[in-house]
């Protein structure tokens, strides 16, 4: 009897279990026959698709995001989760059941791209198991990647566009959003400029590396909402979600040069309604999610490139 709302985020564990964030209170209509009520925010499934099990919302001792956005799991098992409702300024860590870890910031208390004890509507995140640290994509309100140990919460570092100080005017500014921050197995880390058309790539201390640049023309909402890695040995491609064209695009990890696309606006399957995010399992399966009204998760076998159109 559980429908999904507006389906934010998808994340995949070590054992290749898939795990959703979707929003509950995007369902506005009152049930009013035997189906259906809205199912909890974190939905974990295994590589089959059944469902094992549900948590998330309101509850004591913690700010849950009034709009549930990012979800990501480390390498030892944690769920993390931000949002990006207008008072969302805090990151949860839990364990695999819900209950709470750590939360790092809190609900209605921000203070800008200097305050290092608080975060801006706060997108996703990444933790890298070299060092436990967490890299967050900060954000919907402020414009950087900041960084805390993922133990204990203390702050460590964070760093703009170029990896200058936010706000610096030497350099073009991440957009708002700054909406996602990947990891490759080489310590590189790949972060979502969505506005600006760009992924901006660095090392783990904030040393810019490169950018790639996707879909150039595009406006409004930007063309790279969500990047992830192959699982390929050398990690040969990324993988980004477009949900402004309604497009997964496929690029060379090394140059930034696209291969492929799939994709098209539309509600039939393999096509896309406001792709949010994605996410790619160890046999090089991609799972992406919806926004918007399309409100559901897809999955997708990789079989090969082809070059994009120009």
């Amino acid at each position: 009897r559980w429908l999904m709302g507006q389906a934010a985020g998808v994340a995949v564990d070590a054992q290749d279990h898939v795990w959703v964030l979707q929003r509950p209170r995007t369902l506005t209509e009152e049930p009013r026959s035997l189906c259906c009520v809205p199912a909890p925010p974190v939905l974990e499934f295994d590589p089959t698709g059944n469902l094992l099990q549900a948590w998330g919302g309101p509850g004591q001792g913690y700010d849950w995001p009034a709009v549930e956005h990012g979800i990501f799991v480390d390498y030892q098992g944690h769920v993390w989760i931000g949002g990006n409702g207008e008072r969302d300024h805090q990151l949860l860590k839990l364990t695999r059941d819900g209950k709470l870890v750590l939360q790092i910031g809190r609900a209605g208390m921000t203070g800008g791209d200097g305050d290092t004890a608080h975060l801006g509507r706060p997108a996703n995140v990444a933790v890298d198991p070299a060092t436990n640290e967490v890299f967050v994509a900060d954000g919907y309100k402020n414009h950087r990647v900041i960084v805390f140990d993922a133990q204990t919460g203390a702050y460590k570092r964070h760093w703009g566009a170029d990896g200058r100080p936010p706000g610096d005017a030497s350099v073009k500014s991440f957009g708002n959003p700054v909406h996602c921050v990947r990891f490759s197995r080489d310590g590189l880390l790949y972060v979502c400029d969505r506005s600006n058309n760009r992924i901006q790539v660095f090392k783990r201390d904030g040393t810019f590396v490169k950018e790639f640049v996707v879909a150039p023309a595009t406006r409004g909402n930007g063309s790279v909402w969500d990047v992830d890695v192959s699982h390929d040995a050398p990690q040969t491609w990324l993988y980004t979600a477009d949900g402004e064209n309604n497009h997964v695009w496929t690029l060379l990890r090394e140059s930034g040069r696209v291969l492929a696309k799939f994709g098209r606006n539309g509600r039939q399957a393999g096509q896309f309604l406001s792709v949010h995010n994605l996410a790619v399992d160890s046999r090089g399966h991609i799972y992406t999610t919806e926004v918007g009204s399309g409100k559901r998760v897809q999955k997708f076998l990789f079989k090969g490139t082809v070059p994009a159109e120009e």
